[in-house]
């Protein structure tokens, strides 16, 4: 069985994801990945893009026809254009509906998995704690500190492990980020003195 100290890390880990990458973001990820899936769903999503490149290629060739030489034809591929488009706004409507439908289940999902499980570990486990100090290694209103608020004393409470948790990985992610930014500066610039220094040895051998 997992570990509190494990679970409530991973859980703060998944908050700080979602909330980097943007809630309506994954929200999208999870509706494209929904629709790879052998669903009818799935399938109403395939059928709504044949029917809109059929659509489109009607459409194309209705201006690529006369309507006053060709008028017939133009007229007959105006009337399968319009079916066609019909076709396509009832499926989309239909797949708009559901994707609203998807998109509440996805959001009380994500917050249940992630926020609400915050809280409700928060609470179950309020008198629990999750690590116990060393003893004496820690003056009174230190170890009063960590257990607050109701953890017993000289233990770590689950409320100051999660914050603890929450500005670890929010420290660790920007000093990565930093990092990887200042090598990323680093790397265009090598290219740079290069070719000044290639410049100069021309220059050089100009005079």
């Amino acid at each position: 069985m997992m570990s509190l100290v494990l679970t409530i890390f991973l859980v703060n880990l998944a908050i700080y994801l979602v909330n980097t990458i943007g809630a309506t973001t994954f929200d999208n990820l999870i509706w494209i990945l929904y629709l790879k899936l052998p669903t009818s769903t799935a399938r109403k999503g395939r059928d709504l893009q044949t029917k809109k490149r059929e659509v489109l290629q009607l459409k194309r060739e209705m201006n690529n026809t006369s309507s006053q030489d060709e008028f017939a034809k133009w007229a007959k591929l105006r009337r399968r254009h319009d079916k066609s488009m019909e076709e396509y706004d009832t499926l989309s409507k239909s797949l708009s509906s559901q994707k609203t439908s998807f998109d509440w289940t996805v959001k009380t999902a994500r917050w249940l998995s992630t926020n609400g499980l915050k809280l409700f570990l928060q609470f179950w486990y309020s008198k629990k704690p999750v690590f116990a100090l060393p003893e004496a290694w820690f003056p009174y209103y230190v170890e009063w500190v960590l257990s607050f608020p109701r953890a017993p004393l000289g233990s770590v409470s689950v409320q100051v492990w999660s914050n603890v948790c929450a500005a670890a990985i929010a420290a660790v992610a920007d000093m990565g980020g930093s990092v990887l930014v200042g090598m990323a500066q680093q790397r265009r610039a090598v290219p740079v003195a290069g070719a000044g220094a290639g410049a100069g040895a021309d220059a050089k051998k100009t005079e």
